[in-house]
């Protein structure tokens, strides 16, 4: 459960008004997480040139595969919350129960369709509870290739003049190829090379698990991140926990194979709003640095001083947040609201002349 961060810390920051506090630096990366979707659907084009367009430092897409070796992007290999799969007839056999990670899933997987046959389905909203106007974009986008992403930021970086990274996620890679038989550490590498995307890019490569990070750490030159979170372990490495993973001795071990740690912001606020020993903890053990997930403005996301009226959708005070992760010396932020990550950025406005 996330842990409460109190109201005194909160006002410290922003008084709890909602008005920005200046940045203190300029050196916090802002992942768009799954796109700007905040605004519009996840995982769809629409949502990473949304996110491009508010100012994202990088996008992140996770990434799974289709039957015919094709790397896509949903959250996850099961497609029914993300798309209307379910309401297509001509798929309806295709319904399947897998067990991944440990967990039976029931639904209708990426693996099993084509490329072709996934991009005949169209995306919707996942929470449409909490993001109901994110509805009203339901049906018109399709699920987009690792290529299609891309493909759109190097159009926008042509359109900007700056650079913009990429932040894939490999979802399930043991699962996919224990059971399945694909190997999505080859696919992603195989697809970065004629993608003609190298090291010298501005990418980082995301995983919960640990083997697949091994491997790319001995197959390339990528920025690695260990993905962490305050309970479980990864799935490939059933006797191993999170919460050990992130002791110093457990992040000297991710050191040795990732660039950076991927933490919920639970394990680097203490419940008072002040820093755990997590970020001093991973720059000792020589790690570039530590990125916390997920800042997203609903109330629901929010730790309960965070939280302002209107309900669980109500938007609650994000700025504080992300205050507050800047304070504890993060080096990246995931947000499903890039525009929100703007309280970060005043300090890299230019000075204008009086």
């Amino acid at each position: 459960m996330v842990r409460t961060l109190v109201l005194s810390a909160c006002l410290a920051l922003s008084a709890l008004t909602g008005v920005p506090v200046l940045a203190q630096s300029d050196d916090i990366l802002v992942i768009a997480h799954r796109g700007a979707s905040g605004e519009r659907p996840e995982h769809t084009l629409a949502a990473y040139e949304r996110a491009i367009d508010q100012g994202a430092d990088h996008i992140e897409p996770d990434l799974v595969v289709t039957s015919d070796g094709v790397l896509v992007s949903r959250h996850e290999n099961e497609i029914s919350e993300t798309t209307d799969v379910a309401t297509r007839e001509e798929f309806e056999d295709r319904r399947r129960t897998k067990t991944i990670d440990g967990k039976r899933v029931a639904g209708w997987f990426a693996e099993d369709f084509t490329l072709a046959e996934l991009q005949s389905l169209r995306a919707k909203e996942r929470l449409p509870n909490l993001r109901a106007a994110n509805s009203r974009f339901d049906g018109l986008y399709q699920v987009p290739t690792l290529a299609e992403i891309v493909a759109l930021v190097r159009a926008k970086e042509a359109e900007t003049g700056r650079r913009i990274g990429i932040y894939p996620e490999l979802k399930h890679p043991e699962f996919l190829l224990q059971e399945e038989g694909i190997d999505t550490v080859d696919l992603l590498l195989a697809e970065l090379r004629i993608l003609n995307i190298t090291a010298a890019d501005p990418i980082y490569i995301q995983c919960f698990e640990v083997g697949p990070l091994q491997r790319l750490n001995q197959r390339s030159d990528f920025k690695l991140v260990q993905l962490v979170k305050p309970e479980d372990g990864p799935a490939d490495e059933p006797a191993m926990r999170y919460a050990e993973m992130v002791t110093p001795s457990g992040l000297a071990d991710i050191a040795n194979y990732a660039d950076a740690i991927g933490a919920h912001y639970a394990m680097i606020l203490q419940e008072d709003g002040s820093p755990t020993s997590l970020v001093a903890d991973a720059k000792t053990a020589g790690l570039e640095g530590v990125h916390a997930w997920t800042v997203r403005k609903e109330n629901v996301f929010l730790p309960p001083a965070l939280r302002k009226d209107g309900g669980e959708a109500g938007k609650g005070n994000v700025h504080a947040l992300f205050l507050l992760l800047q304070k504890a010396g993060v080096t990246g932020i995931f947000t499903d609201d890039p525009a929100e990550a703007g309280v970060l950025r005043y300090s890299r406005k230019p000075a204008t002349g009086s």
